[in-house]
């Protein structure tokens, strides 16, 4: 089981409920040191010791890294759990030349999901609610650094993660993939903003262990029971929204992806 976004919050809490169902977990993060405390976690929980694997999303290369050591470390991935994400408080572009939500958020995950789609038994993608703000154009992955809304980036980058993981399912027929909501979760999204931490503090949030609980779920239930390619909330088919249940726009945005990433759009 590898998680993205493992560091804290629904991936910390993903990997200690994996690990203690006897899985062998391998733990993917930014931060070494993070990266590090929430490994010994998972240890102190589960019993097991868990693989750690630094990687900045923010960077493609990183992501390529990433990918090759997974490759090198694993014949098979069961689960890929693409977890990992941010909200994005002021506009920035990355190193790649992309806006850093619609990156780390998106064009990251889809990057390695691809590089590791031979291994891949099953992809899980965590999305949110919040896709219904976002505006994504396919032709445009920048669009949101003009004119920059944090909210309206991190939605659009939600809307493609469940296009994302709808259109794998159709391409990859042998890898069945889901997305889901986990609910408001209190983690350290947005702990930058003093509105936003403190908002985590008093507002009736999700523990990280109730958000992870339909990443496990999707994990580990068996695929018969399941829609491939769907959208989850609590542990159910969930409905999305909008623009992101248009499977011709999850066919332009895989093409758009795969050109952003260095990657033949038909791969």
């Amino acid at each position: 089981m590898v998680v993205t976004g493992a560091s804290s919050g629904i991936g910390l809490a993903a990997a200690v409920a994996l690990a203690r169902r006897g899985d062998q977990v391998a733990m993917v993060g930014r931060d070494p040191a993070r990266l590090r405390s929430a490994g010994e976690q998972v240890r102190e929980a589960a019993g097991i010791r868990p693989e750690l694997f630094r990687a900045d999303f923010a960077v493609l290369d990183d992501v390529r890294g990433l990918a090759q050591r997974l490759r090198e470390a694993y014949q098979r991935i069961d689960v890929l759990a693409n977890n990992a994400g941010a909200i994005v408080l002021q506009p920035v572009r990355t190193v790649d030349g992309f806006e850093l939500s619609i990156q780390a958020n998106h064009l990251a995950p889809f990057l390695l999901s691809n590089l590791l789609a031979d291994r891949i038994g099953r992809l899980v993608v965590t999305a949110s609610g919040a896709h219904r703000s976002g505006t994504l154009d396919p032709d445009d992955l920048n669009a949101a650094l003009r004119r920059y809304r944090p909210m309206r980036a991190y939605g659009t980058s939600k809307q493609a993660n469940i296009l994302f993981a709808a259109e794998a399912a159709r391409r990859w027929p042998d890898v069945p993939a889901y997305s889901f909501h986990p609910g408001v979760v209190r983690t350290r999204f947005g702990s930058d903003s003093p509105l936003v931490a403190l908002g985590m503090r008093i507002m009736p949030f999700r523990s990280p262990e109730r958000g992870a609980e339909t990443l496990i779920w999707l994990a580990t239930q068996d695929p018969s029971r399941l829609t491939n390619g769907g959208y989850h909330y609590n542990r159910r088919r969930h409905r999305a929204f909008g623009k992101a249940t248009d499977p011709a726009l999850a066919a332009r945005l895989w093409t758009a992806s795969a050109r952003a990433v260095g990657l033949t759009p038909g791969d």
